[in-house]
């Protein structure tokens, strides 16, 4: 008896592979290179297809999606000019470490080779941003490839993976396939492993912990604050990684960012033993490369057997998921009693660079807005933010005190901050989600604010306004005082640009004119836009324009 082999389309059987991860919102900008798969998303109930206004804020939308829900994040675009667009949410997925699945609609196959119309070699292309970049040439292969594709995102250090899709493969009938959801393998360390690290610590005087991401990516939170409350080892958390622990425990010591506060770093350089778990070691988290030293005694332990050795050559390397290695680690014999002497005086520092010098942040207009922001949101509230020198308030003066509350670009990628939060907003739609931009920054993605009141996501997006580049400002006087060029802003009302696309927006200039804005944008039902009027010559947390612009003249002399 002849039994009918169930067949399916191939775009149908990468959207099959799309619900067998569970994912429920996949971001795009429609073209006209992928329609099977846009017709095969139609039939699927449990999708939501969230059209945005620009690719790369799409791809900004699944990265912050990513991050918030621990799925990976879907975005598809058109062939060449789509997919150049979202390259910047490619780029920014890559060096975060966030699972994303990129598929991106291609020209017809009989048209590769001819410089066809918006024809680009989408694996040359992604190929030095992404974890795996390949072409489908057989529809037949597409299920082995999707699977594959969600397997390498989300498996070892996760990243974006770019999956080009010819259109004349997508409407071919292949069977039907099953897909198996990824479990992610959870190496653990061995037990000689494990010895070596307890020998080594028994030794140490003044031991410090270094948490990034990888613990965040492992569900590592509760056994790295476990860890540290048998150990009593003081913890630092890695750029843009401030919710791996909480901020208000004893053993926290603070975030090695850019401009971090010299006690901070102070903290890393005094150590004799690092313990850095689930991190790279960035540029950024070490200071330019240069924070760790030869003679300290590093135990480097990620998931990822590439990241070992790449910046700094570990005593000890372990391959090992955060979550695994911290439970095994948690019981070892170590004399955590001269470790807490060190953790409080360490954490004395810390709190010392919780004021600004003058010891009179009234008069500062952004440590108004993070002390309001602590004061007014819920303690589960995600804060997202762009690229720029207003961060640093929210970095030094935000304390996070709960897992999964903070998104933010390692990338260092601007227009990120309100497509971020769209993103995790739909990942989290019962929590409060504010982003944080400078005005540079918020014009590069302010469309997708259209895009939140389509969809009615309540997002809130901080705006600071100085009219100006600031961070390039900051540099230029750092390294061309007085000499501005390129930089300076035109005016723009981001209340009334808020208001004109649909949502609701406020200018605010003075410390309780935000505190009254927030507690309003808190009750809204539907996006929410404050603009805060800052002036440029307060440039950064601790410095101003005309304090850099001296200086640097003085050097020159």
């Amino acid at each position: 008896m002849n039994t009918k082999v169930k067949t399916v389309t191939a775009a149908q059987a990468i959207v099959s592979g799309i619900e067998a991860e569970g994912i429920d919102h996949v971001f795009c900008v429609p073209g006209e290179s992928y329609l099977p798969v846009l017709d095969a998303l139609y039939d699927a109930a449990s999708i939501n297809v969230i059209s945005a206004r620009h690719e790369g804020g799409a791809a900004f939308m699944a990265e912050g999606y990513a991050k918030a829900s621990g799925k990976p994040g879907v975005v598809l675009a058109t062939r060449g000019v789509g997919a150049a667009n979202l390259s910047i949410g490619v780029h920014t997925a890559y060096q975060d470490s966030t699972p994303m699945v990129v598929l991106l609609g291609q020209v017809h196959s009989g048209f590769r080779g001819r410089e066809g119309f918006q024809e680009v070699d989408l694996e040359q292309f992604f190929q030095p941003i992404s974890k795996w970049a390949v072409e489908v040439t057989r529809a037949e292969r597409m299920p082995e490839i999707i699977q594959r594709a969600f397997w390498i995102a989300q498996t070892g250090r996760p990243g974006p993976v770019v999956v080009s899709l010819p259109e004349d493969v997508l409407p071919i009938e292949i069977p039907a396939p099953l897909f198996q959801p990824v479990v992610k393998p959870a190496p653990a360390p061995g037990q000689s492993e494990i010895k070596r690290v307890e020998a080594l610590l028994q030794k140490s005087k003044r031991p410090v912990i270094i948490a990034g991401g990888g613990v965040k990516s492992a569900q590592a939170e509760k056994a790295l604050k476990a860890f540290v409350d048998e150990t009593r080892i003081p913890v630092l958390v890695a750029f843009r990684r401030h919710d791996v622990y909480p901020n208000d425990q004893p053993y926290y010591v603070g975030h090695l960012g850019l401009g971090t506060h010299q006690a901070i770093k102070d903290t890393v350089r005094q150590a004799d033993t690092v313990l850095a778990i689930g991190t790279r070691l960035s540029e950024v988290t070490t200071q330019d490369y240069n924070l760790l030293t030869a003679d300290q005694q590093l135990i480097h332990i990620d998931i990822d057997d590439d990241v070992l050795g790449k910046c700094f050559h570990p005593h000890i390397g372990i391959v090992a998921s955060a979550d695994e290695a911290l439970k095994a680690l948690q019981h070892i014999d170590c004399p955590t009693h001269a470790w807490e002497k060190w953790a409080a005086y360490r954490r004395t520092m810390y709190e010392q660079t919780l004021t600004l010098n003058d010891d009179d942040r009234s008069t500062d207009m952004m440590s108004a807005v993070i002390d309001a922001l602590q004061r007014q949101l819920p303690t589960d509230a995600v804060l997202t933010n762009d690229a720029g020198n207003f961060a640093g308030w929210l970095h030094a003066f935000y304390q996070f005190t709960e897992p999964h509350t903070y998104v933010g670009p390692t990338s260092g990628a601007m227009g990120y901050g309100l497509p971020a939060a769209i993103g995790v907003k739909f990942a989290h739609p019962n929590k409060t989600v504010v982003s944080l931009s400078g005005d540079g920054g918020f014009m590069m993605t302010a469309n997708e604010l259209e895009t939140a009141v389509r969809y009615g996501v309540p997002v809130i997006s901080i705006v600071v306004n100085n009219r100006s580049y600031g961070t390039i400002r900051m540099h230029q006087e750092m390294h061309y005082p007085a000499r501005v060029i390129a930089t300076d802003l035109g005016h723009i009302s981001f209340a009334d640009l808020a208001k004109s696309v649909g949502a609701q927006g406020t200018t605010v200039d003075s410390a309780d004119a935000f505190s009254d804005a927030l507690a309003w944008a808190l009750r809204e039902s539907g996006p929410v836009v404050i603009e805060v009027i800052t002036d440029v010559e307060q440039i950064s947390l601790r410095s101003t324009i005309s304090q850099i612009r001296s200086q640097s003249l003085s050097d020159k002399l």
